[in-house]
C-alpha cells in the first residue's frame, strides 16, 4: 500500500488531497496542529475508504516539529507533501513592516518545509514513488510580480521556491524528485469564496503531476494545469 505524509491536511487542499488518497487505498499520515479539533479530518476515517488515515500533531512552528513526527511516521513515504502554510499578516503593503509577523510567515512557510526535507529524505528515498512536494504560489515569482504588495507572503514563497531548487540538487543522488507547486487560486479559507477552482480541481491537477513525475521534473515551479511558472 503506497503511503503519503500531508502536513496541514486538517481543511483545504490538504483534506482534499487526503481524501483523493484515501478513496485510491492509500495510507495517509497527516499532520495537524490541532487533532482534536480536526473534526472534518477525523470524520474521513468513517466515511470507508479503502485506504488507512493517521492522524499526528504537528505544529510548524516549532524548530523540532519534523524530528518528532519522523519518530511517529515510520516506513517509505511516497509522497511527502509540505502543504501547510500561512498567508502572513493583514499588513502587508510599503510601509506595513512587522518583523515579527513577517518571521512567522518565513517560519511556517521556508523553514518548516525544509525541516520536513531533513527529517524525511531517507523515508522518501526508500518508496517507488520517490516525491516531495512542495506547497508554493506564483504569488512566489519574482517574473510575474506586476502588482506589488504582499511582502512578506510573496517573500516566503520566493524563498521556498529556492529551497526546493536546492533541494531538486541535494537529493538527487538518493533519487528524489522534488515538486514545486502553484495551486491555483482555489476555493478555500485561505483563497476566498472567488477563486477559479474547486479544491477537487485542484487535487486532481496535483495529484496527476505527482503521478508522472520524473528526475527531468524535479525542482521545477508547476503551474496546477502542468505549465512551467517563470522564476
Amino acid at each position: 500500500m503506497p503511503t503519503a505524509l500531508i502536513t496541514g491536511a486538517n481543511r483545504g487542499i490538504g483534506l482534499g488531497h487526503t481524501r483523493s488518497l484515501l478513496e485510491r487505498g492509500w495510507t495517509v499520515h497527516t499532520a495537524v496542529r490541532d487533532p482534536k479539533g480536526a473534526k472534518d479530518l477525523s470524520a474521513l476515517s468513517e466515511a470507508g475508504y479503502d485506504g488507512e488515515l493517521v492522524i499526528h500533531s504537528y505544529d510548524a512552528r516549532e524548530p523540532d516539529a519534523a524530528k518528532k513526527l519522523a519518530r511517529e511516521v515510520t516506513g517509505p513515504l511516497d509522497i511527502l507533501f509540505a502543504n501547510a502554510g500561512v498567508m502572513g499578516p493583514k499588513a502587508q503593503g510599503f510601509g506595513d513592516l512587522d518583523f515579527d509577523a513577517y518571521l512567522d510567515a518565513q517560519r511556517v512557510n521556508v523553514m518548516a518545509p525544509l525541516a520536513l526535507a531533513e527529517a524525511f529524505a531517507d523515508q522518501v528515498s526508500a518508496s517507488a514513488l520517490k516525491v516531495m512536494a512542495l506547497q508554493s504560489s506564483r504569488m512566489g515569482s519574482i517574473a510575474d510580480n506586476d502588482s506589488g504588495g504582499r511582502y512578506a507572503y510573496r517573500a516566503s514563497k520566493a524563498a521556498l521556491n529556492a529551497v526546493g531548487k536546492s533541494l531538486s540538487v541535494d537529493l538527487k543522488d538518493k533519487g528524489v524528485i522534488v515538486l514545486i507547486l502553484h495551486p491555483g487560486w482555489v476555493r478555500t479559507d485561505m483563497g476566498g469564496d472567488q477563486g477559479l477552482l474547486t479544491v477537487e480541481e485542484c487535487v486532481e491537477g496535483q495529484l496527476d503531476l505527482i503521478a508522472r513525475a520524473n528526475p527531468a521534473m524535479s525542482g521545477r515551479f508547476y503551474h496546477v494545469n502542468g505549465q512551467d511558472l517563470p522564476w
